[in-house]
């Protein structure tokens, strides 16, 4: 059974740093895409940043500048490093794993298969 479970979320003030943790387990994970989706009260989940199979890495265009993502293969772990955080970045951030042969990590919910049930991420002026 896949289990995908995200740690570090917390309540920060602006302009902290932050870093989430993923880690999956329960099938082979070397073909997999990684990634971190957002969901703000009563928005779209959307995009954060992933990273492929091929070590490449994907980002939102508006987030990239603040966040960065990393994995560790060994440990099945995901981060998410986020910087210099702002009020806008309150949400749930979720972990999803997916499996594609697309040479860009994909940025659709569709082609995740597996999430985690969430870290909520704070931040207050």
């Amino acid at each position: 059974q896949v289990s995908v479970v995200e740690s570090g979320g917390g309540s920060v003030q602006a302009g902290d740093p932050l870093r989430l943790s993923c880690t999956a387990s329960g099938r082979d994970f070397d073909n997999a895409v990684m990634g971190w989706f957002r969901q703000a009260p009563g928005k779209e989940r959307e995009f954060v940043a992933a990273v492929n199979w091929n070590t490449l890495a994907n980002y939102a265009d508006s987030l990239k500048s603040r966040f960065t993502i990393s994995k560790d293969d060994a440990k099945n772990t995901l981060y998410l490093q986020m910087k210099n955080l702002r009020t806008e970045d309150t949400a749930v951030y979720y972990c999803a794993v997916g499996f594609t042969k697309e040479w860009r990590a994909p940025i659709s919910r569709s082609d995740y298969s597996y999430w985690g049930q969430g870290t909520q991420v704070t931040v207050s002026s």
